[in-house]
């Protein structure tokens, strides 16, 4: 990391997207822990957990959601470096800078589109099938995690552009 990158973290920055990716963690070991004992009541017990799919796929769409800003600020994304080699120092700087545009956009259209859900979810009750959870605070969650990662994808394309060197 560079000494320009290193000075221009905002620590506030730093703070929220560590808090989210723990929630997030917190998230994985509790969909976990249900999954184990839900399999081990089906099995052993022969009483299985009512509704375990959607409390399952709620705490994915959380897990996902939460830990997304934390992954993007650490580039931690999976990346393929197929043309590094052929595009030069310049052909990279500018890849990264347009890739991370292009996902800013696109993610801060899901940040429009996941507000507008949670708002109408919350209007008319929506709730899962089965167990009747309220499903606007997941389309809060994914808004919140997608909002701050346009955030960090801002933020990075600054430094980029100042300081000219590859984002590590």
């Amino acid at each position: 990391m560079s000494l320009v990158t290193a000075k221009a973290r905002s620590l506030i920055l730093d703070r929220a997207t560590l808090i989210l990716a723990a929630m997030a963690g917190v998230c994985l070991i509790g969909t976990v822990i249900l999954v184990c004992a839900a399999v081990l009541l089906r099995y052993f017990a022969n009483a299985p957990i009512l509704g375990v799919n959607e409390i399952v796929q709620l705490g994915g769409v959380a897990m996902v959601m939460l830990a997304l800003p934390w992954c993007t600020e650490r580039n931690a994304h999976v990346r393929a470096d197929v043309f590094d080699p052929f595009i030069g120092h310049w052909g990279r700087l500018g890849g990264d800078i347009l890739s991370r545009a292009v996902s800013g956009f696109v993610l801060s259209v899901l940040v429009y589109r996941s507000w507008g859900k949670m708002l109408d979810a919350r209007e008319f009750g929506d709730a899962t099938n089965m167990l009747a959870l309220p499903i606007w605070p997941f389309y809060g969650l994914m808004a919140l995690g997608l909002a701050l990662t346009v955030v960090v994808l801002l933020i990075q394309i600054v430094l980029l552009l100042v300081s000219g060197e590859e984002y590590p």
